[in-house]
């Protein structure tokens, strides 16, 4: 299938540029699962969030989860988790937008049915050995469920179909943004109250890393510029962003978010925790991570505000005075913000103008860091030079006699 604008950039293997093939995760295809007669079978892993789950889900298991509209990073940690199967109780796809994560579950060679319905989350019970027999889902050989068994040509035409929806999903989105600017503009004009932090921000670089589009190659990116060792930024994970830090053996300084995507090795790193207290909306005047940091014993603070949990990440940056931040797998796109199941950008455009140029791609700083002179680069030169007059020193006869005549001179009385 051919992949629109709106849609480029999110299907692609660390590039921007085209969809993402069976090939790519070459693991999966042609391994038998999803493919003949044979029921699929493995132990179920149920949970409503999908982000809960994989941290549990092991290659072989049955995932069981409530997803309306498979987002892009959900089925990735899906796909990076390996189960034979995904039953979804919801539609994976509602053709409200063109969303593509069913595409990547499908491109895996891992069998889905959706649509089977909520009762799913209660007939299934975590461990339970699940055969998944066309649309049929069974435990003990009782028919539990019925779905509908996605694969790549019904997954296509889905997001054909959901195309056409893309005008009033977008006029929608439009408005919803402008009247929730109305309701947050305290994070432009600078009523928002900062909490004091223990870290310092005032003139240092700081590296925001949330676990969006593209995070892992943006990461490694940067590492590979040398910017993580020879600039030693402030590194603040949003949620499961502080996990992808560990990943790749930096320690967070700071996590900030409500806590629900991060492990708890990760909590006891040693990080500064800061709670995103919701000061608007649903959850208003709440703080839903503090209930898990309080029972887990361990300190935070608050920092209640309106938008998302990057978004106060980088007012408490802004806000402390940090010289530039950095951003990694921060979200543009409104695909992106739909696939995380907002309906609006307002908070994100006004923090974004807020805090105007001192916020940068992750990419954008490892190429130019990548053309600049490191110091560390200078040292070497400059060692390798002092290094190759010694050599020429020790090994040059007539080096020596003119470097001794010399020394003489010097030291002869008058």
């Amino acid at each position: 299938m051919r992949f629109p604008p709106w849609a480029r950039g999110t299907a692609t293997n660390g590039h921007r540029n085209g969809p993402r093939t069976g090939a790519w995760f070459g693991y999966r295809n042609g391994n038998g699962h999803g493919t003949g007669d044979e029921p699929i079978k493995g132990a179920a892993r149920v949970d409503r969030k999908t982000k809960r789950l994989v941290k549990r889900l092991q290659p072989g298991d049955i995932a069981v989860i409530h997803h309306a509209d498979i987002d892009r990073i959900a089925a990735e940690t899906l796909v990076d988790a390996a189960p034979a199967a995904v039953i979804n109780a919801a539609p994976s796809t509602t053709g409200r937008y063109p969303n593509l994560g069913p595409l990547l579950l499908c491109q895996a060679g891992i069998t889905l049915v959706d649509d089977v319905g909520g009762d799913v989350m209660d007939s299934i019970a975590e461990g339970d050995i699940v055969a998944v027999d066309g649309d049929r889902i069974l435990v003990d050989g009782e028919v539990v469920a019925t779905g509908v068994r996605q694969d790549l040509d019904r997954v296509d035409a889905a997001i054909e179909a959901a195309r056409s929806n893309i005008g009033p999903e977008l006029e929608r989105f439009a408005n919803n943004t402008v009247v929730y600017m109305r309701q947050e503009i305290d994070l432009l004009t600078g009523s928002v109250e900062v909490p004091e932090t223990r870290i310092q921000f005032a003139g240092r670089q700081v590296l925001i890393v949330v676990r969006g589009i593209d995070y892992k190659q943006d990461l490694a990116l940067l590492r590979q510029s040398g910017y993580l060792k020879d600039v030693r930024p402030i590194l603040v994970g949003v949620d499961g962003g502080a996990d992808a830090l560990l990943e790749i053996g930096e320690t967070p300084d700071m996590i900030i978010g409500d806590f629900d995507s991060v492990s708890e090795a990760t909590l006891r790193c040693g990080a500064e925790l800061v709670v995103h207290g919701y000061s608007s909306g649903r959850a208003n005047g709440e703080a839903p991570g503090a209930e898990r940091l309080e029972r887990l014993g361990l300190p935070y603070t608050v920092f209640s505000a309106p938008g998302t949990s990057e978004d106060i990440a980088m007012l408490l940056a802004d806000g402390h005075g940090a010289e530039l931040m950095v951003s990694v797998g921060t979200h543009f796109s409104m695909v992106e913000f739909l696939d995380k199941g907002r309906g609006g950008m307002a908070s994100t455009f006004l923090v974004r103008m807020k805090v105007g140029s001192r916020l940068v791609d992750a990419r954008g700083v490892s190429r130019l860091y990548q053309q600049s002179v490191r110091t560390r680069d200078l040292l070497m030169l400059v060692g390798s030079a002092l290094f190759t007059l010694a050599l020429v020193f020790v090994l040059s006869e007539p080096v020596r006699l003119v470097v001794k005549a010399f020394w003489l001179t010097l030291t002869a009385g008058p």
